[in-house]
């Protein structure tokens, strides 16, 4: 992560001092005065800020100071500000300390004094990050991948954590795209099973004719092309774990067959009459309703007691109470840093839309989206639109939505501003009846480009 400093100091011998006492590591850049200070601010975005309170048009006094730290505070929470005072001024130095500066420098400049005082700003930075990045991965669960903050997936997950050291036969049942072979894995892995084999086998992805074959295995000559013997999933996962996915759409001709392996563990491989001890673990998932296959007549009661001795209920992305966001930013962070772009954020309507969205596809969707969303993103931050996202149950008609009502006009003004002003911010700002930083931060929130060159294009 690049060190980002910014020096604000009106005195320019004082200001080419400073910059040669850093190492060539930190990017430094310099303002002489309050206006020059925030545009940097918002622009780089410094962890470290040095802040003559001495500044124009209050060179001699320090109101100008005072009102800078209030807006970089204000602005960026997370800076840490270094108030530079004269030998005498501990008064001010207190206040600012006081208002929320985390350290101060006394004048005449030591160059090693004060590149120790910065690089401690930095450590203690880079120290508070990490805390907030430990504290967003504080999902309320110690399961691996698994990202949880709503109460019903923390009962699930609780339980999780209760059966995983038995050998209980365990049923997850949820939409697809829950992450049921996710837990599959977390139960293998908190089992004493863990240094043991994980077998999975898709059962409605493999014909039904080859599926027999697959689970039990088969000797030589049991069918043309079996030129040699072969141990089926069952056996592989011996002292382990073996995870039947979409065992909803076993076929009725093998369900025998598995129950009978549940109830005597061993198998009979395809063409043997030898039955083969199996000492293994059985999970089972599937998306369908098993009552309804039983009613039905598609799926064996008794095989459903058998495998569903614990159920592992995952609920829809939809029915987890805060965990959208919570996992959508852990996505961001994720996938963000994978393709060095770990400055991107989501923005006010993203998170909405996030929070809105009913999520059909549920976290294989949210995966998808906020994956293409990283790649396609032009800002530091993601939108609905690069989400492609629409909330359901948002009017169609935006002109029945007072926020997007006031939205539009909103960004519409300000357009109209900037281009009677030229691009002017100063005047742009006087115009609309507000201040610079509030200018600066409806620029972003709407993603205006403020430069008249782009405007003309």
């Amino acid at each position: 992560m690049i060190k980002r400093l910014l020096i604000v100091e009106d005195d320019p011998g004082l200001q080419s001092q400073m910059r040669w006492c850093f190492s060539e590591d930190l990017s430094v850049e310099v303002a002489s005065d309050r206006e020059a200070a925030l545009t940097l601010l918002r622009r780089h975005e410094p962890q470290v800020v040095t802040l003559d309170l001495g500044l124009p048009p209050d060179p001699g006094g320090a109101t100008e100071g005072f009102a800078l730290l209030d807006d970089i505070l204000r602005l960026s929470p997370m800076v840490k500000v270094i108030v530079v005072t004269g030998r005498e001024d501990k008064e001010n130095a207190v206040r600012a300390i006081g208002m929320g500066a985390s350290d101060f420098y006394q004048k005449p400049l030591d160059p090693d004094i004060l590149s120790f005082v910065v690089n401690r700003a930095f450590r203690l930075a880079e120290l508070e990050r990490e805390n907030r990045d430990l504290a967003s991965r504080q999902n309320g669960t110690s399961i691996k991948g698994i990202i949880a903050a709503s109460p019903q997936m923390l009962t699930v997950c609780r339980t999780l954590e209760k059966i995983a050291p038995t050998d209980v036969t365990t049923l997850i049942t949820g939409e697809t795209g829950t992450g049921k072979e996710l837990l599959a894995h977390a139960l293998h892995d908190l089992s004493h099973r863990s240094d043991k084999p994980f077998a999975a086998i898709n059962c409605a992805a493999i014909p039904e004719n080859l599926l027999e074959s697959e689970l039990f295995g088969y000797e030589k000559g049991a069918f043309t092309g079996a030129t040699q013997s072969k141990k089926g999933k069952i056996e592989s996962a011996n002292g382990g774990t073996l995870f039947l996915d979409e065992i909803g759409d076993m076929p009725m001709s093998l369900q025998a067959k598995l129950l009978r392996f549940l109830q005597e563990r061993s198998v009979d491989r395809v063409g043997s009459i030898k039955p083969v001890p199996v000492d293994v673990r059985v999970i089972c998932a599937t998306h369908r309703d098993v009552r309804q296959l039983i009613d039905s007549g598609e799926f064996r009661e008794d095989l459903y007691y058998r495998v569903s001795e614990i159920t592992l209920d995952v609920p829809a992305l939809r029915d987890r109470q805060g965990d959208s966001l919570v996992i959508a930013r852990s996505l961001l962070q994720s996938l963000a840093k994978q393709m060095d772009r770990p400055q991107l954020s989501f923005s006010d309507d993203a998170v909405r839309a996030i929070n809105g969205y009913n999520w059909p596809g549920n976290v294989r969707e949210m995966i998808n989206k906020v994956k293409r969303a990283t790649i396609m993103a032009e800002g530091k931050r993601l939108t609905a639109a690069d989400l492609e996202l629409t909330v359901e149950g948002e009017p169609a008609d935006h002109q029945l939505n007072l926020r997007q009502v006031r939205e539009t006009a909103e960004r519409d003004a300000i357009v109209q501003a900037l281009r009677t002003t030229g691009h002017n911010m100063a005047q742009a700002a006087r115009l609309l009846g507000v201040t610079r930083p509030t200018l600066y931060n409806l620029t972003d929130k709407y993603r205006i480009d403020t430069s008249a060159e782009t405007e003309q294009v």
